[in-house]
């Protein structure tokens, strides 16, 4: 709103004796200046707006309701403690994104596409969420349900990609991390398997990790900053050339995207970190999730986010593991047997007698480490 609103004054001031007076309010073309105000807006209205949030999440009883699972799927479990905390506050992170978002990007094909994908997938995340705090059941919707929307999802970006000429080529060329040039041309059908790897993989991975105070949304915190660099320079052409990663027209406006993603992360880690007041739940886990593959496809990067978001792929692989050697063992010998204490894997480490915060700053330390690596994939080429 900002970037038009700035436009619009210009060109009425053309010719006019305050042309000379306005011209400072050019900074709004910048993509720095816009995706700092989109962190400080973003930032502002979780730390303004939280105190409201929750306490309307606890007047209609949105509480965390959790149930041990451990025998019936191989040592999945999530911590009861914490029962009673307002949960669904991903509302928080979705509003305050959407705010700063709407008020400071440009409004391309791009940002209105991972705006409705945030919605979408928050919408999904929110209506889950409502059903476990209802019906007191930690199953909420059925997972084959929740893998069919983000499969529509998923594909409905992947065919849209590919129909559009300008972008077509995210679907047909297939990027590796460390080489400069596509490992594949006129591979669609690989691109758009990646396409939904990303998202569903993605979305479902940041889901799996929120299960300690601030662990899931500090590794995103982490994640969207590698993206705001790889964004800016994807949607740069002298960058671009410079680091010879593919240019994309547009994805510069994806930094501001993202910087407000950082900024809502931001805020709304104020109030995640322990003891929590509030968890984001599947509102906002699957929505996270869910952008940041859609950003790592828009730039033509989407195998640097399982790079930058190890964190997020090895729980995913820890659950995985768990459940498919618990259902073999089972079923070869009567016996479920398990490779983990616990999963996902944060919750292995605590059965190993870390503490939460122990458990919750070493896998920041690993997703630093983590994203350290994906930049550096922009240089060793």
């Amino acid at each position: 709103m900002i970037y038009y609103l700035h436009e619009w004054i210009l060109q009425w001031s053309q010719g006019t004796t305050w042309e000379d007076a306005l011209s400072p309010i050019r900074v709004f073309r910048y993509i720095s200046v816009r995706s700092i105000g989109a962190v400080i807006t973003a930032m502002a209205f979780s730390l303004i707006l939280g105190p409201r949030i929750i306490a309307w999440l606890k007047d209609l009883k949105f509480r965390q309701f959790y149930a041990d699972k451990s025998e019936q799927a191989g040592g999945m479990v999530r911590v009861t403690d914490k029962k009673g905390t307002p949960t669904m506050g991903g509302v928080m992170i979705v509003c305050a994104m959407d705010f700063a978002v709407l008020l400071w990007a440009q409004w391309n094909a791009m940002i209105l596409l991972c705006l409705l994908s945030l919605i979408v997938l928050s919408a999904l995340g929110f209506y889950d969420d409502y059903l476990k705090v209802t019906r007191q059941d930690a199953d909420g919707i059925q997972s084959k349900v929740k893998l069919w929307v983000q499969l529509i999802l998923g594909a409905s970006v992947a065919i849209y990609l590919f129909l559009v000429p300008s972008t077509r080529p995210l679907i047909d060329e297939i990027m590796v991390p460390f080489f400069k040039e596509p490992m594949l041309v006129n591979a669609p059908l690989v691109g758009m398997g990646l396409t939904l790897l990303a998202i569903m993989g993605s979305s479902n991975a940041v889901n799996l990790t929120d299960g300690l105070d601030g662990l899931a949304i500090g590794c995103t915190l982490i994640v969207t900053g590698v993206f705001i660099a790889l964004t800016y320079i994807a949607g740069n052409v002298n960058w671009s050339d410079y680091l010879q990663v593919p240019y994309v027209s547009g994805a510069s406006e994806l930094t501001v995207f993202c910087s407000a993603m950082m900024g809502a992360c931001v805020g709304f880690l104020w109030f995640n970190c322990h003891p929590a007041q509030v968890f984001m739940g599947d509102t906002g886990s699957l929505a996270l999730g869910g952008v940041l593959g859609i950003i790592a496809v828009l730039i033509h990067q989407p195998l640097i986010l399982m790079i930058a978001g190890g964190v997020f792929v090895l729980e995913a692989l820890s659950v995985m593991l768990q459940v498919s050697f618990f259902k073999y063992h089972k079923r070869k010998t009567g016996v479920g047997k398990r490779i983990f204490l616990r999963a996902p894997l944060h919750h292995h480490f605590e059965q190993l007698g870390w503490h939460e915060n122990q458990v919750v700053m070493r896998f920041y330390i690993l997703a630093g480490l983590f994203a350290s690596l994906a930049l550096l994939t922009l240089k060793i080429r």
